[in-house]
């Protein structure tokens, strides 16, 4: 990309593509955009969060009890999420084995997100060590899962561990942040040009055809997670665009904790 690359990405990372029919002419119908979706968070006791971690690192990671508390592994089983290799139903709870396997469990913002796709190509090149590790990674982005085989087949990332939440369940089981101020107006999102050169090799092949058809999910914020069968060891939720989970917390948390 020719200088200012800077300037060139910033309106892919906040802004989705025109819309069709009854939008106004920003490509955007904000009234058409709920200030604040209902629906029950799940919010993550302290005490499940492992110290020294994501505790310590971000307030995104530091939450009050909640009605599930330590179900959440239960309750996040029962979702139902869409494969982008074969476009076919599954649910969380057969990705994994519910009883002593290691999972890690990214949520993307959307296919269309530029920064999503810098997320996924460090998770891709990072793959091999989770795979030492014994540990499964599943990467979840809002969308379909033709959108999702976009981004799948353009960045590349491999399709097997690709998954597409285009109800946004999961993102709403687990409270991730969602909004017009965490999208566009969060300061933690500045942290994306501190990866600029790691953003610019990731959307070589980028294309804004991945954006969901439905606008309401480029609000959407997404999150890191880590299992242990269905007990929950990590977790952060992205502050704002690009805000990703420190790969390097994630890490010390997949090989410390044994593998069975």
């Amino acid at each position: 990309m020719a200088a200012p690359v800077a300037a060139s990405l910033l309106p892919y990372v906040s802004f989705p593509p025109p819309a069709r029919s009854g939008a106004t002419t920003r490509g955007l119908d904000l009234g058409s955009l709920p200030g604040r979706r209902r629906h029950h968070h799940l919010r993550l006791h302290r005490s499940l969060l492992p110290a020294g971690t994501a505790a310590a690192s971000s307030p995104s990671a530091s939450s009050s009890a909640s009605d599930l508390g330590s179900s959440i592994g239960d309750a996040l089983g029962g979702v139902e999420i869409y494969s982008s290799a074969t476009g076919e139903p599954v649910l969380f709870r057969d990705l994994w084995d519910q009883n002593e396997g290691m999972a890690v469990v990214a949520l993307l913002r959307h296919f269309g997100c530029p920064c999503c796709w810098e997320l996924a190509s460090v998770l891709r090149d990072t793959k091999e060590r989770f795979d030492s590790a014994g540990v499964k990674l599943i990467a979840v982005g809002v969308g379909t899962p033709a959108k999702a085989r976009i981004l799948a087949e353009r960045l590349p990332f491999p399709l097997e561990y690709l998954y597409a939440d285009p109800e946004r369940k999961a993102y709403d089981l687990l409270g991730l942040y969602f909004g017009l101020g965490r999208t566009f107006f969060n300061p933690a999102s500045v942290k994306v040009f501190s990866r600029f050169d790691s953003l610019k090799e990731a959307v070589k092949n980028y294309t804004i055809e991945a954006t969901p058809d439905d606008r309401t999910g480029v609000l959407q914020q997404g999150g890191m997670f880590v299992f242990k069968g269905k007990e929950l060891l990590y977790a952060r939720k992205d502050e704002g665009t690009g805000d990703h989970a420190p790969l390097d917390d994630v890490l010390n948390i997949c090989c410390k904790v044994p593998v069975s």
